[in-house]
């Protein structure tokens, strides 16, 4: 917890619950408008109303501009090009897949991070983090498997490929957070990965971007107001409650996605969904406790 961070954990839980409806907010957002707008062209559009509420919230905690001083700008340069490349990414499968899916397949971050933390950072490869990495591929099959006969017309298969994509791309970025977070402060590594990300979206206006309805621009505005909003609700939470009273609502966020689903584009969970549910989550809890490096009994 950061050093100027305040005990109130329902404070913290609230604000992480927040935060899951308005992530759900920004991709219900992007999906709304896939049909009309390039992937590009909704990250710039995302990325750059994102920056008001993150840019005002850095100035009230008196971070902005000074707080954007950097010793490790390949660091930022890394973990932000990951970050906009995860982000291209995951618009590209929700323009596909149910939001819930997408969600749910974000949800393997961990296990990608428990994969690359043994393979980038020479951590040990224990049997939990080995199960953890079967439940959750078990998990991811019972998912993807069953759609795959009837994908080629629908795009479904290279929206499941997408996601997992958009997963080990975010693994990466968070395994870089995990290095330069010791000298760079969180306000820092925001703002740089949204400014990254929207010149990144800026930089395929020669592909054709389309002309904007109204409608579609208010959109496209909203979804950058709620993931810049979503991520201070998230910096805030951690802020009022340590990441282990946490850990249980992390995962109610999926809830959002499923009603989204279901009440804005009728798409009803599929019982493959609810079946590889239990799994993908039971190996993403195993990952996040392997990472805290609890001490196991069997490991005594």
């Amino acid at each position: 917890m950061p050093l100027d961070a305040v005990d109130r954990p329902y404070v913290g839980i609230w604000l992480r619950v927040l935060s899951g409806m308005l992530f759900t907010g920004m991709l219900v957002c992007i999906k709304a408008v896939s049909d009309e707008v390039p992937v590009g062209q909704s990250v710039f559009f995302r990325s750059l109303f994102a920056l008001l509420p993150i840019v005002v919230f850095l100035a009230l905690r008196r971070e902005f501009p000074q707080g954007l001083a950097t010793r490790r700008p390949l660091g930022h340069a890394l973990r932000s090009g990951l970050g906009a490349a995860a982000m291209f990414a995951s618009f590209a499968a929700v323009a596909v897949l149910p939001v819930a899916e997408t969600t749910l397949l974000a949800q393997l971050t961990p296990i990608f991070m428990a994969l690359g933390g043994v393979l980038l950072l020479g951590e040990r490869f224990t049997w939990v983090r080995a199960l953890a990495m079967g439940l959750a591929m078990g998990g991811m099959a019972v998912l993807v498997l069953p759609n795959v006969g009837g994908a080629s017309q629908s795009g479904q298969l290279v929206g499941y490929l997408l996601a997992v994509l958009s997963a080990v791309l975010t693994a990466g970025a968070l395994l870089t957070v995990r290095r330069i977070s010791r000298t760079e402060t969180a306000g820092a590594i925001a703002f740089y990965f949204i400014l990254v990300s929207a010149l990144a979206g800026l930089a395929t206006l020669p592909l054709g971007w389309a002309a904007l309805r109204l409608e579609v621009l208010s959109l496209l505005v909203l979804a950058g107001l709620l993931g810049g909003a979503a991520h201070i609700a998230m910096t805030l939470a951690f802020r009022y409650a340590e990441a282990s009273r946490l850990a249980p609502f992390e995962y109610l966020a999926l809830l959002w996605p499923v009603l989204a689903d279901w009440l804005l584009f009728d798409i009803p969970a599929s019982h493959h969904f609810f079946l590889a549910l239990p799994l993908m989550l039971g190996g993403v809890v195993l990952a996040a406790l392997e990472g805290k490096r609890l001490k196991w009994p069997l490991r005594r």
